[in-house]
């Protein structure tokens, strides 16, 4: 039985299935956050929170890492770690920096800063030779308006640290431009209490469907579990509002996608203890990098690709994590494709009626439905963050899936009432 330490975690679907992982694996944690509060907020009332299955929750200031450091260093003297993780983006350069403190496995510090900083990103890529869209980063608004002209409208205004797609927007001018750019300035410190760095990151938009490359790296080695498919909706912002695992591409393009997203990994370094999740477009004019994020999918993506592949990357994070060599022989798990789709809010108010989830539940193929509950306040979805619930559902023939939940999807609109 090993101790893995989780620093932080999202309080999405990921902060149940990692302390699932760690328990089915026969592993032990202890839980480490700066405000537990987050936590019991998220779980279902009168239920508990599965990181409170922790052999120990420990409170300590994780935003300040001068503090933090020498407080782990301490407690794993007491304790004895074998392992740190977390699921949550914002602590991912904290969890590298432990592990090089404590001497356990995990890749280089610089390289996870790089990949959770997007202009970081940018850079070393750009540095490497591999393809991404044209970009500037600015703070002064004279330099943004500049290499906004330079870079040609319509492009993306971008924040630099923030995750689930918020404040990443379109725009096709000076005047939405400078929309953008305050509202983006007007969010100086994340949900996590974290101050933000007041710069921009202007991209040139990228034709082409998007896809994600889902890895693992152990031992210098990357190995590539798959290639998700993901489609985009609520301009001008960038919503996910569905995936399928795996992606219906020519052998093609799939092997396009998989050889940027390798090249990527190896740029930032990420090749010791990570799963990854590399967002690729595949443009009219080859593959190019939008963002590679050094930790498994959200969204549920894990959960379609152990549907399909029989790989659990939840528990694959635990092992390498570990310094445990990773399982990934496929399974014939009868499933040949899995797909998820999302409930997105275009009007706001409050929800009224959301009816047809029992009736889905019962039909052949569908593996989750979860909705959001009447009296939900409803906000049009400028993010990742705003859904009213999603069905996931499966085909055991093909490529099909997608096109299932799309036709589900339709059937639970016309049952939603917002008032």
């Amino acid at each position: 039985m090993a101790h893995l330490l989780v620093v932080e975690s999202w309080v999405g679907s990921m902060s149940r299935l990692l302390p699932r992982a760690i328990r089915e694996s026969g592993h032990e944690f202890t839980f480490l956050t700066r405000d537990l509060h987050h936590y019991l907020r998220s779980a279902p009332e009168g239920a508990a929170h599965p990181l409170l299955g922790a052999r120990n929750v420990v409170t300590a200031d994780t935003n300040d890492l001068d503090e933090l450091l020498p407080y782990v260093e301490r407690l794993h003297g007491v304790l004895g770690f074998d392992g740190v993780i977390t699921s949550c983006d914002y602590y991912l350069p904290t969890v590298a920096r432990i592990a090089g403190r404590l001497g356990l496995l995990g890749s280089g510090p610089e390289a996870v800063e790089s990949a959770c900083r997007k202009d970081a990103t940018r850079r070393a890529l750009a540095d490497a030779g591999v393809p991404g869209p044209r970009f500037a980063v600015c703070e002064e608004w004279a330099d943004i308006v500049r290499e906004a002209a330079a870079i040609g409208y319509p492009l993306v205004v971008k924040p630099v640290d923030l995750c689930a797609g918020m404040y990443v927007r379109r725009v096709d001018d000076e005047a939405q431009l400078a929309e953008a750019c305050k509202a983006l300035s007007a969010f100086p410190v994340n949900a996590r209490g974290q101050r933000r760095p007041p710069v921009v990151l202007l991209e040139e938009l990228l034709d082409g469907p998007e896809v994600s490359v889902e890895t693992v790296s152990f031992a210098g080695a990357v190995q590539v579990v798959g290639v998700t498919d993901k489609s985009i909706g609520g301009a001008p912002a960038f919503i996910e509002t569905g995936h399928m695992f795996p992606a219906a591409l020519s052998a093609a393009d799939t092997e396009a996608a998989e050889q940027t997203a390798l090249g990527a990994l190896k740029a930032l370094g990420l090749v010791e203890g990570v799963v990854a999740h590399t967002e690729i477009k595949l443009t009219s004019a080859g593959p190019r990098v939008i963002e590679v994020n050094p930790r498994p999918a959200g969204n549920r993506i894990t959960e379609l690709v152990r549907h399909v592949t029989g790989i659990d990357l939840a528990a694959v994070f635990v092992d390498v994590s570990l310094g445990h060599a990773p399982d990934l022989r496929r399974t014939d798990t009868g499933l040949r494709s899995a797909a998820i789709g999302f409930l997105v809010p275009e009007t706001e108010g409050r929800l009224e009626a959301l009816t047809g989830g029992d009736r889905l539940r019962a039909q052949e193929g569908v593996l989750e439905v979860q909705l959001a509950e009447p009296g939900t306040t409803v906000r049009v979805a400028g993010s990742n963050n705003e859904y009213l619930g999603h069905v996931m559902a499966a085909d055991p023939d093909g490529l099909g899936a997608r096109a299932r939940v799309d036709s589900l999807l339709d059937g639970l609109r016309a049952g939603l009432v917002i008032k």
